[in-house]
């Protein structure tokens, strides 16, 4: 079984599934909050979605005197756990511990008698502690709920660390590490007591620490030095005001500004940085890398996907093995470099106060794709060494403005490489152009101004969206499923997104799911575990598109045509029980692109699948390629 992203909780999840293999104690996360004033009984009714029957349940609840600027330490094996702050009054930590069993009669009993729970004060702050009893077989298969909600001063630091549930905080006054075995960490603002009045931050030391090993990591403004890692969730910050060293196994990582130097890496997903005023390293094994301003250096490097960059001021260093970069204003050096996809950059650097006198790029550049072309836009005033080479296809493969004055040397054999220079203004740093078999077309700025305030409005929109924290503290748990062999080929020439050809794809309106017979799925125990955790059950690539009855093709974006992007967009898609698709995730390309690939995939349909006599979820992705010629 292979999953990229996360199966519930990366370890739990595996976990648990050997616990109900071996027919022993199944621990159970809630992700509901328990009432914080109200009594609860011990025994009530189950809920939707638990198990039938009546729960046995114990609460703890008190209150610990403690002062101002101190530190709540929990240690849990087990539980959610929910901090909230007190404002005002006497300062003091009230705690509510609720735990939940569905065993019965005397198990019941012995269970709950057995949880270990301790709250004391410290000279620190204040210490919670919990932890399950060791039961034997004679329990029988029980599972457990625990909750822990605390409220604590304003003004206090945070560390907590349980071995399965999740993490939520409000906004935390002082320092905070975080850390869960298998669930979300969730949190407002962080360090809210360095925040000095001009809005600058006073801390000189690593501020949050956050570690998940599978859920998602969410928090705001960090006045300090953040580290956050997760097996394979997603990580979005607000504005981390110091050094930012976010990790994740295979999720996206969005951070909306970073003040000092930042190292963000994930195996498979996007990366996202709104704003950053220092060196910027980012990888990623295969997901889009999308810059809004960086008033430092940029290096940065991605498997396969797309590589956008608004504004950079210092030096750029990117690579992507087969994505297409656009880089919409290029003040400092550059090299760029591409497997397979376009780059296009608009060359303008900073230096404009000249008044009338040229502007030169501080050092040299390079700009290389092994397979796509490289669209470059340049000022009229700009002092530079242009040296362009394309490996096939001879001088024809070249397009200028004829302005520039380029001198095209031709190739000394039939198949050797096409070379063509100029030096504008007086000459300055080199920009090298190099293309094995794609084009190279060089034009002035002036002449494309409308495409360049398209481009920059919308990744400014893009930006934006990406870059919205989520308004809920519900969190999915996306499976990722292999892609079908031969992905469908968006543009010219025209190739289809079915085995199929469809001439003339158009869209459709919604329809009532197809009447043909349904497929058929094996109950096994896997696929009931996907089920009841993930909502549906993981389909391969080829099995899902079996599926699909409907699909028309996506649109090439104009911007994009214009712009020369390229580029492969995978989805991760969920086929409904009525026939629909809907898009769970963008798991790879720029976005651009993907907006067409969603809006298609939004118009498909398919026929119902079952499982258990009963209708069922089924969870997949999709892969397209977009390329503009063969």
């Amino acid at each position: 079984m292979r999953m990229e992203g996360q199966l519930e909780t990366g370890r739990v999840a595996v976990w648990r599934a050997r616990r109900l293999l071996a027919g022993g104690l199944f621990l159970a996360v809630t992700l509901a909050p328990a009432a914080w004033a109200t009594n609860e009984p011990n025994n009530f009714a189950a809920g939707p979605g638990d198990p039938g029957g009546a729960h046995a349940a114990r609460d703890f609840r008190g209150v610990l005197p403690t002062g101002d600027n101190l530190t709540l330490k929990l240690n849990t094996d087990l539980g959610s756990v929910r901090i909230v702050p007190l404002n005002g009054g006497a300062p003091v930590v009230r705690y509510s511990v609720h735990v939940e069993t569905d065993a019965h009669g005397g198990a019941a009993a012995v269970i709950l008698d057995h949880y270990t729970f301790s709250a004391k004060s410290t000279a620190s702050g204040a210490e919670i502690s919990g932890t399950l009893p060791q039961l034997s077989r004679g329990t029988g298969a029980a599972q457990f709920w625990v909750h822990f909600e605390i409220a604590v001063p304003a003004t206090y630091s945070l560390d907590i660390s349980t071995g399965a549930g999740d993490i939520q905080t409000m906004d935390v006054g002082g320092t905070a590490t975080l850390v869960t075995e298998g669930g979300n960490i969730v949190g407002g603002r962080i360090g809210a007591n360095f925040i000095r009045s001009n809005g600058r931050s006073s801390a000189s030391r690593l501020v949050a620490k956050l570690e998940t090993q599978g859920g998602h990591i969410q928090v705001g403004d960090v006045a300090g030095d953040a580290t956050a890692f997760t097996a394979g969730g997603h990580i979005n910050t607000g504005y981390i005001y110091g050094e930012a060293n976010l990790h994740s196994g295979g999720g996206h990582i969005r951070a909306a500004k970073i003040g000092g130097k930042a190292e963000l890496a994930t195996e498979g997903g996007n990366i996202t940085v709104g704003r950053a005023d220092n060196l910027v390293t980012v990888k990623t094994g295969g997901g889009q890398i999308d810059f809004g301003e960086v008033r430092g250096s940029v290096h940065a490097q991605t498997g396969g996907g797309g590589i956008r960059v608004m504004y950079v001021s210092g030096p750029m260093d990117v690579e992507s093995s087969g994505g297409s970069i656009c880089l919409t204003r290029v003040s400092g050096s550059v090299r760029a470099a591409t497997g397979a996809g376009t780059i296009t950059a608009w060359i303008n650097p900073d230096n404009t106060e000249n008044h009338g006198e040229s502007i030169s790029l501080p050092g040299a550049s390079q700009l290389t794709s092994e397979e796509g072309d490289i669209v470059v836009f340049l000022p009229r005033k700009l002092a530079v060494n242009i040296e362009a080479i394309v490996g096939n296809g001879g001088a024809q493969r070249i397009e200028a403005d004829p302005a520039l004055a380029l001198q095209i040397a031709k190739a000394s054999r039939r198949s050797g490489p096409t070379r063509a220079s100029a030096s504008l203004n007086g000459g300055g740093a080199v920009l090298r152009l190099k293309t094995i078999n794609g084009k190279i077309k060089l034009k002035y700025i002036d002449s494309e101004m409308a495409l360049w305030n398209s481009m920059m409005q919308d990744q400014q929109a893009r930006m934006e969206r990406e870059l919205a924290m989520p308004t809920s503290f519900a969190f999915p748990t996306p499976m990722v499923m292999a892609a079908p062999p031969a992905p469908p080929t968006v543009g010219a020439p025209p190739a289809r997104v079915s085995p199929e050809p469809n001439p003339n794809p158009q869209p459709i309106a919604p329809r009532a799911p197809t009447a043909e017979a349904p497929t058929m799925l094996d109950s096994t125990w896997v696929a009931l575990l996907e089920l009841r955790l993930l909502g549906g059950v993981r389909q391969d690539g080829d099995d899902f598109w079996r599926n699909i009855t409907v699909h028309p093709d996506p649109k090439y974006p104009d911007i994009a045509r214009k712009a020369g992007i390229e580029g492969t967009v995978r989805l991760q898609v969920r086929l409904t029980q009525d026939g629909r698709i809907e898009v769970q995730k963008l798991l790879e390309g720029d976005t651009v692109l993907a907006d067409a690939a969603m809006a298609a995939v939004k118009q498909w349909r398919g026929k119902a699948v079952w499982m258990d006599g009963k209708p069922v979820n089924v969870i997949s992705t999709v892969t397209f390629n977009f390329k503009l010629r063969d």
